[in-house]
């Protein structure tokens, strides 16, 4: 089965083909950090004009990267939510008409899930089940994963999500959009224990995350500090060691509360170089099976739709000719493929 992949959530635009028996065979992807960079974030009628700008181009590069002609097609998932209305909404409408127009089936693919899944495209890649850090934007998740559709969402963001609150902390030090990367490489230039910022959620049980506080705490010690070299390049290593510890001390607890010996990291904040570090010897320490997705796949992108799509559609799963998609769609409401 060979499925094109279409991601439009947010203002990213990724198109991707994938085959069961030859894997990922073309992804394609377009960002738009140029065109909202000028207003410091995300503008969700820049974002949707821009997608249906580039989508098409995008589907025919990925078709001749993958050299697959219409007829080669068995079938075509987009995503349809969550994410912002109006980007969904094109993916969808041209997802599905490309569908209509090929005569092959059609899914929307849960975003979240998308990401829960993208390090299967990886060799080796991890057996269900598996617990699930998923971290991004708008998400701060852990989801113990069981199998297709089978999904526990064992805590998530009360408030900011960890990549809002690197975004948010970036923009208070004078950094350029997107935050979170020029966030982290100010970091790298820091010295760690100048600022005493909090662990949220830490003392207390539970794994949810809270993560609006100690970007209100960076603002507190931003305001009261002395300006001196290096303040902000400080400022910003301690800020990512706090995120850091708090996403490793959830995870460890996770893994003790589920029993489970195998760690997924996905998401955006997923290629942050520290987390990774800090994992990485976590996991060495309890004899944890650590996956991630290669750094290109932990951002929003197409391929990790088309394999989620493939994964549903070889269920037996498609949609009716309308076309839909959902602003807001919480990930335990999915449900395995009816096959």
């Amino acid at each position: 089965m060979r499925v094109l992949g279409i991601e439009t959530s947010c203002d990213e635009t990724g198109v991707a083909v994938y085959d069961s028996e030859q894997g990922l065979m073309a992804h394609a992807l377009h960002s738009q950090v140029d065109a909202h960079a000028v207003y410091g974030g995300v503008v969700p009628e820049i974002a949707s004009r821009d997608h249906i700008r580039k989508l098409s181009p995008l589907v025919d590069q990925a078709l001749a990267e993958s050299g697959s002609a219409a007829g080669q097609i068995d079938g075509v998932a987009y995503t349809a939510g969550p994410g912002l209305m109006g980007a969904l909404l094109v993916g969808a409408s041209f997802g599905r008409s490309l569908a209509w127009a090929w005569d092959v089936p059609a899914v929307g693919v849960h975003h979240m899930e998308g990401h829960l899944l993208a390090p299967l495209l990886e060799s080796p890649a991890p057996d269900f089940p598996f617990l699930a850090l998923l971290v991004s934007g708008g998400h701060s998740m852990l989801v113990a994963v069981h199998g297709l559709g089978r999904y526990q969402t064992l805590g998530q963001s009360i408030d900011d999500a960890a990549g809002e609150a690197f975004d948010k902390t970036a923009k208070l030090l004078g950094l350029p959009y997107p935050g979170g990367p020029a966030l982290a490489k100010l970091a790298e230039d820091g010295d760690p224990g100048h600022f005493n910022f909090p662990r949220p959620l830490t003392r207390r049980p539970g794994l949810d995350f809270s993560f609006s506080g100690l970007k209100t705490a960076v603002a507190y010690a931003l305001r009261d500090s002395e300006e001196r070299p290096g303040l902000k390049a400080d400022m910003a290593r301690d800020f990512e060691d706090a995120v850091v510890e708090t996403l490793t001390l959830k995870c460890r607890r996770a893994l003790k509360q589920t029993g489970l010996d195998r760690l997924v990291v996905a998401g955006g904040v997923g290629a942050n170089q520290r987390l990774r570090d800090r994992l990485g010897e976590m996991a060495r320490e309890q004899s944890v099976d650590l996956h991630f997705p290669r750094l290109e796949f932990c951002t929003d992108n197409g391929a990790m739709i088309a394999f989620a799509g493939y994964c549903r559609l070889q269920g037996g799963e498609s949609l009716t000719p309308e076309i839909s998609a959902r602003a807001r769609w919480p990930l335990d409401e999915l449900l395995p493929p009816a096959a």
